[in-house]
């Protein structure tokens, strides 16, 4: 918005400060002056100010005098309020509020035997003609120059009827089914029921707060005015305004919040322009609030307000940056809060608000104009006291690890919308049915907190594969959703998805396509950095329906950690591929690292690597099919012998010989001793010790 420093300096005689350093220190105070134009000798500056939204009481040029004269100490000018004696009339101008929602107060003041014209011919020495020119504010008549000079001076939206094509009175309400409206634009506009409109008791006059009517504009034959000064509710003017697709001046301060107790004043200040060159007031101000309106705007609670948080918050001490009691009264009545003392020791006060800053609202407030206008720049620059430290969240180490884990794998971090379509939640959730639905969907495919993260990895793998990225890697570690709207519960989830290729492909090595047991071999990874006792993988039959339904049946395993499920991870189900368009193999899982987080981490440790022959022993077993590698590897786990430093499966052999039930497997086991060469007595205990082992755990050595 545009401001003239020479009407700033009507209101301010006193200031004593060049256009250019008025400019500065308003910046430095949150009012920012973006732009400075020098009009010539003895027409000041232009400013050219861009005012938060928060800020509609500074929208104007009484507004940021009154800033200055804050700001500098100097007296500040009141707006001349008198008018010539009148009358009082016994019958009052009709005025009703029927949409007490919507607005909250409604002056009207009748005006008779006006002269309309140029108001440059009259009024207070051509000062709306002087102003306007600078401002390059188009002057059209006296009554419309007046009601642009009030909000223009104070912030205040007005308008003026003619008095004579008003039917009846005036009557604030909801528009009715079927009514149009001729705006002052020339359009004719069809009213939803929705649109506030100040009407009579026949027709609307005028969209309240943003724009009147044409039918009840002032003409040359106007001879009797109607002054409307008015406060609106911000939303019901932002949403008429936007409807019928309107920005006036009016809407702009009126969607901002105006002030409550402006409307008198403004009356005043168009009625003193329209009667410079002849006509008469007719009775008295028609002054209609709302109660409700009025306690919530102007005659807010009062704020508590003591010396010692202000230093608090602000970190400073009444001698070294001399913010004293004195400075907090005097900065806050300068503003328009009024200050009660309520405390004879330390220095604290009851603080009541002016009607036009409805930006304060509590303590916090308060001490933000304090510091505000005794200047940013002016506090010391200190360092910040060092403390102990923040405690790092108990998982957060363990969150770090997975991820380097990962990393170090190969895999790139993605990062998903929380949110998912009820059939991806349906498909992927844990916990079939518990589900927790969105208030307030942003569309079909965001209708539910996700369950699972697998719905955001997947349309992640998806949209790289679609776009020619042939080898895909990515991982997501966020937080999941499960139970009602009632009781949500989260929990923390890993999801991981490859496709494409191993990495080491080269001309020697052609590689090949990345496939189940490379996921299982990652996830053995992430599990290795946990102390755990036990962890197997379980592979379920396909027509058991234990597998979750975006897994392949055949080639998908659940982690099972101390007994417990921890996850899931597999090939996706071939279905759920064609589903989003991906012919590639996609190698998907899911770990609940709620599980994990609750294990310690497996601490690194060092030892001497030996310098003695490793002497490896073969096992052939024989198993029933019930009988997986997980408990065979449990029990040579247990056997708790040092010389045992490595076992593994080699083969699986199946043979109608064997049995209709039973499996070959052959097992090495590797024996080093730290600081000597074994013995093959040693080694025979070791054997044996071995096969007892395995024969407990249900296998047997093959013959």
């Amino acid at each position: 918005m545009k401001i003239l420093t020479k009407w700033l300096r009507n209101y301010l005689p006193e200031l004593p400060v060049s256009d250019t350093q008025l400019a500065e220190d308003l910046t430095l105070r949150g009012i920012a002056v973006e732009g400075i134009f020098d009009l010539g000798a003895n027409n000041g500056s232009l400013f050219e100010m861009d005012i938060t939204t928060n800020r509609v009481d500074a929208m104007n040029h009484y507004g940021i005098a009154r800033e200055a004269a804050t700001i500098y100490g100097v007296a500040l000018k009141q707006l001349d309020v008198t008018l010539p004696e009148h009358t009082p009339s016994t019958n009052s101008f009709p005025v009703k509020i029927e949409a007490e929602d919507a607005c909250g107060r409604f002056t009207a003041r009748v005006l008779r035997n006006i002269t309309i014209g140029n108001s440059r011919d009259w009024f207070s020495g051509a000062e709306v003609s002087t102003y306007f020119g600078l401002l390059e504010q188009k002057q059209i008549s006296n009554a419309v120059d007046a009601t642009n000079f009030a909000w223009l001076a104070m912030g205040q939206p007005t308008h003026a009827f003619d008095l004579d094509k008003i039917e009846g009175g005036i009557i604030v309400r909801r528009a009715r089914k079927g009514e149009k409206l001729k705006t002052l634009d020339g359009i004719e506009r069809t009213l939803d029921l929705e649109d506030l409109v100040v009407a009579d008791h026949a027709k609307p006059l005028g969209l309240a707060g943003v724009m009147g009517g044409w039918d009840t504009m002032i003409t040359p034959e106007t001879k009797n005015v109607l002054v409307e000064a008015a406060w609106f509710e911000p939303m019901a003017v932002r949403r008429t305004a936007r409807r019928h697709g309107l920005h006036t001046d009016a809407s702009h301060r009126f969607e901002r919040g105006a002030d409550f107790n402006a409307g008198p004043v403004a009356s005043v200040i168009v009625s003193r322009i329209l009667l410079a060159n002849g006509g008469h007031i007719e009775g008295d101000l028609v002054d209609v609030r709302v109660p409700a309106w009025e306690s919530r705007t102007a005659n807010r609670q009062p704020i508590t307000l003591a010396l010692s948080e202000v230093h608090r918050i602000l970190g400073t001490t009444e001698n070294k940056e001399g913010i004293t009691a004195s400075f907090v009264e005097f900065t806050l009545t300068g503003l328009g809060c009024t200050l009660t003392s309520t405390s004879s020791q330390a220095p604290a006060w009851r603080v009541s608000l002016p009607s036009w800053r409805l930006d304060l609202e509590r303590e916090i407030d308060l001490i933000e104009e304090v510091a505000r206008v005794y200047g940013y720049n002016r506090f010391a620059n200190t360092l910040p006291a060092f403390g102990e430290g923040v405690e790092a969240l108990p998982w957060a180490e363990a969150e770090s690890e997975v991820r380097r884990t990962l990393l170090a794998a190969g895999f790139h971090e993605a990062i998903a919308s929380t949110f998912c379509s009820a059939q991806e939640a349906a498909l992927t959730a844990p916990i079939p049915g518990q589900i927790v639905p969105i208030g307030n969907p942003l569309s079909d495919e965001a209708g539910v907190l996700r369950p699972s993260l697998l719905p955001g990895t997947l349309s992640a793998v998806a949209a790289n594969l679609h776009r020619d990225v042939s080898d895909v890697r990515i991982y997501e570690i966020g937080t999941v959703f499960t139970g009602t709207t009632e009781k949500v519960e989260e929990r923390p989830a890993l999801a991981f998805a490859a496709a494409g290729a191993l990495p080491d492909q080269s001309a020697l090595h052609p590689g090949r396509a990345i496939e189940f047991h490379d996921l299982k071999g990652i996830v053995e990874q992430v599990l290795a950095r946990f102390q755990m006792r036990t962890v197997y993988f379980d592979r379920f039959p396909a027509d058991s329906g234990l597998a979750p339904a975006w897994l392949h049946p055949y080639r998908s395993a659940r982690v099972v950690v101390e007994g417990l499920t921890a996850g899931w991870f597999g090939q996706l189900h071939p279905a759920q591929a064609a589903a989003r368009k991906i012919k590639d193999t996609v190698i998907v899982g899911e770990l609940y690292l709620d599980r994990l987080y609750k294990l310690p981490l497996r601490k690194p440790s060092a030892r001497d690597i030996s310098r003695f022959q490793p002497v490896r022993r073969d096992f052939s077993l024989v198993l029933d099919q019930s009988i997986a590698w997980e408990k065979i590897d449990q029990a040579l786990a247990s056997l708790q012998i040092p010389e045992l430093v490595d076992w593994r499966a080699r083969e699986v052999f199946r043979d109608a010989r064997l049995g209709a039930h039973d499996y070959a497997l052959l097992v090495s086991a590797t024996f080093q001793a730290p600081d000597r060469t074994l013995r093959e007595e040693e080694l025979q205990s070791f054997q044996s010790r071995v096969v007892e082992a395995v024969n407990n755990a249900g296998a047997r050595l093959r013959t």
